[in-house]
C-alpha cells in the first residue's frame, strides 16, 4: 500500500511539473505596468504547451488573435495597437491564462550605451546628478514608465533580460537613468501621451561590445571572444558581450527609437569609430526589421583623458572622437547627435548636468520623429573656411539664426596655424553668420580649430542655445605624445 501511495505521488508530481512547464510564460519584457508601442503591429512571444493553440485577449477590442506554439512550445503573435491610451489587460492563454496588467499604450524608447547613460537620478558615489534628488522627487507620473535591464555579458545569446517595469515615482526614477529620465520627461510635457522607457547599457562598455559578429565582420582589428572565460575576463568590454546578454533579447519588440549615450571607451581607438557606430546602427535596423527608426545618440562631452592614462602611454585627444561621432548623423539615415561640448568636466568623466544631455536628445525626437513644428535640434556645423591675408572667415551650416558666443562676440576656443602645423591662440570674432578668425603669430593662416582639445569649454552655440561642435579645418594626424 506505501509503495502504491508513493507511486501515485510521483505521477502526480509529474503531472503537476509537466503543467506548470505548459504554462503560458513571456518575457520580462512583457509584464503588469509595461507599456506596448501604440500604432502599429506590435509583437508578443513567449512559450506555452508544445503545438498548443495560443490565444491573446486585449482590452482595447473584442477581437481574439490566435498562434499555435511550434514543437518546443515557442510561440509569436503581432498584435494591432490603436492610438496612445489604457491602461489596458493583455490576457495569453494556452488553456491556462496570464494575463499582464495596467497595461498602457504609447511611445516606446530603447536608451542604451555606457555610464552616462546608466547613470542614475540617485547618481553615483561621490558624483552626483545636478537637481537629481529634486526632480525624482517631482518625478511621479503614472504614465511614465520605467525597466532597467540588467548586467549581463554572455558568450552566447540569451533569450530573456532580468529587469522589470514600474511607474515613475521618487524611489524608481532615482534609480533610472537620468539621461532617459530626461528625455522620457520632456517627451511627456510636449506629446502628452504614455512613454516608456527601456535602459540597456552599463558603465565602461565598448561600441564593440553591443555588436554581433554579423556587425564586425567588417572590422578585423576587433577581436572575437572564443570562450566564457574571455566574456569574463573583459565583461562589457567584451565584443558581443553586451548585445549577446542584453540587447539580442529585446530585438524585435515594438519601439518608436533609440537614444544612445557612449564613446567614451572608444576615446584610444577613434580612427575607426564612425564606420563602426554606423555599422552597429545598421545591424540593429536590420535584425529589428521595422525600417530605419529613429536612433539619437549624444558626443561625449569634454574631459582630462590623460587622467586615465598611465604613464608611458600615448595620449589621445578626444577631439577625434568627437570628431567622428559628428560624422555617424551624415552616415545613416534618421539619426542625429546632441553636442555636449558645453556640460564636460575637467576631472570627472560623468558629467553631473545630465538634463542638457536628455533633452537635448528630445529636442531631435520631438522635431524629427514626431514632426512638431517650432522645435529646432541640430547643432550648427563647420561649412567651409575662406583665407584673405591674415584673416580667416569660418562659416556654418544648420544656422538658420546665425551663431552666438557666450563671451559676447569673441570665441576663447580657437587656434590657427600655418603652414609649419603649429597652433596659437587667435581672436576670434563673430560677425553675423561668420567667425573671424586672425593672429599676430599666424600672417599665412591654412588652418583653423575650434575647442579641438581634451577638456575645453565650447563658447559658441547657434542662437537657439544649442552648442557648436569642436571642429577642425585640416586634416593632420593626431601627434600622440607620451605621457610622462
Amino acid at each position: 500500500m506505501n509503495r502504491m501511495k508513493t507511486l501515485l505521488s510521483l505521477v502526480a508530481a509529474a503531472l503537476m511539473a509537466g503543467t506548470a512547464s505548459a504554462e503560458v510564460k513571456m518575457p520580462a519584457i512583457f509584464a503588469d505596468h509595461m507599456v506596448l508601442q501604440q500604432q502599429t503591429d506590435a509583437p508578443l512571444w513567449g512559450t506555452a504547451a508544445p503545438k498548443k493553440t495560443v490565444t491573446v485577449t486585449v482590452g482595447w477590442t473584442d477581437e481574439v488573435y490566435r498562434t499555435k506554439a511550434d514543437a518546443e512550445g515557442r510561440w509569436r503573435l503581432a498584435i494591432p495597437t490603436p492610438a496612445a491610451g489604457g491602461p489596458y489587460d493583455i490576457t495569453v492563454s494556452d488553456g491556462e491564462p496570464l494575463t499582464l496588467r495596467n497595461v498602457l499604450l504609447g511611445e516606446v524608447w530603447i536608451c542604451s550605451g555606457q555610464s552616462n547613460m546608466e547613470m542614475p537620478m540617485k547618481g553615483f558615489k561621490n558624483q552626483p546628478v545636478e537637481n537629481g534628488n529634486l526632480d525624482a522627487a517631482r518625478g511621479r507620473d503614472p504614465q511614465l514608465r520605467l525597466f532597467t535591464v540588467k548586467r549581463t555579458a554572455l558568450l552566447e545569446a540569451a533569450d530573456d533580460v532580468t529587469g522589470r517595469w514600474s511607474e515613475a515615482t521618487p524611489l524608481t526614477v532615482r534609480d533610472f537613468s537620468a539621461t532617459a529620465y530626461y528625455f522620457g520627461r520632456m517627451l511627456r510635457e510636449t506629446i502628452d501621451v504614455p512613454v516608456g522607457l527601456v535602459c540597456v547599457a552599463w558603465g565602461g562598455s565598448a561600441c564593440e561590445a553591443w555588436m554581433d559578429r554579423e556587425m564586425l565582420a567588417a572590422f578585423p582589428q576587433v577581436q572575437l571572444p572564443a570562450t566564457d572565460a574571455e566574456v569574463n575576463k573583459t565583461k562589457q568590454r567584451c565584443p558581443t558581450a553586451l548585445y549577446n546578454g542584453m540587447l539580442k533579447p529585446l530585438i524585435g519588440m515594438a519601439m518608436r527609437g533609440v537614444i544612445w549615450y557612449q564613446g567614451e571607451d572608444n576615446w584610444n581607438r577613434a580612427d575607426y569609430y564612425a564606420d563602426l557606430h554606423a555599422a552597429m546602427i545598421t545591424g540593429w535596423r536590420k535584425q529589428w526589421g521595422i525600417g530605419d527608426f529613429s536612433f539619437y545618440y549624444c558626443q561625449i562631452a569634454p574631459y582630462d583623458y590623460s587622467i586615465i592614462t598611465a604613464a608611458g602611454q600615448p595620449l589621445y585627444n578626444s577631439a577625434y572622437l568627437r570628431e567622428q561621432q559628428a560624422r555617424v548623423e551624415h552616415l545613416v539615415p534618421n539619426a542625429g547627435m546632441a553636442v555636449l561640448l558645453d556640460t564636460g568636466m575637467e576631472r570627472g568623466i560623468h558629467p553631473y548636468d545630465k538634463r542638457p544631455a536628455g533633452e537635448r536628445l528630445a529636442l531631435h525626437a520631438l522635431a524629427k520623429t514626431y514632426g512638431i513644428e517650432g522645435i529646432y535640434c541640430d547643432s550648427p556645423v563647420y561649412e567651409s573656411m575662406q583665407v584673405e591675408g591674415d584673416r580667416v572667415t569660418i562659416s556654418f551650416s544648420r544656422a538658420p539664426m546665425w551663431i552666438s558666443c557666450k563671451h559676447g562676440f569673441e570665441s576663447k576656443c580657437v587656434e590657427v596655424a600655418g603652414a609649419d602645423r603649429k597652433f596659437y591662440p587667435a581672436r576670434a570674432r563673430v560677425e553675423r553668420s561668420k567667425l573671424v578668425v586672425r593672429s599676430d603669430k599666424v600672417k599665412e593662416p591654412v588652418a583653423v580649430r575650434y575647442a579641438f582639445k581634451d577638456w575645453v569649454v565650447g563658447d559658441l552655440f547657434g542662437s537657439d542655445g544649442l552648442p557648436v561642435s569642436s571642429f577642425r579645418t585640416d586634416d593632420w594626424p593626431d601627434p600622440k605624445p607620451l605621457k610622462e
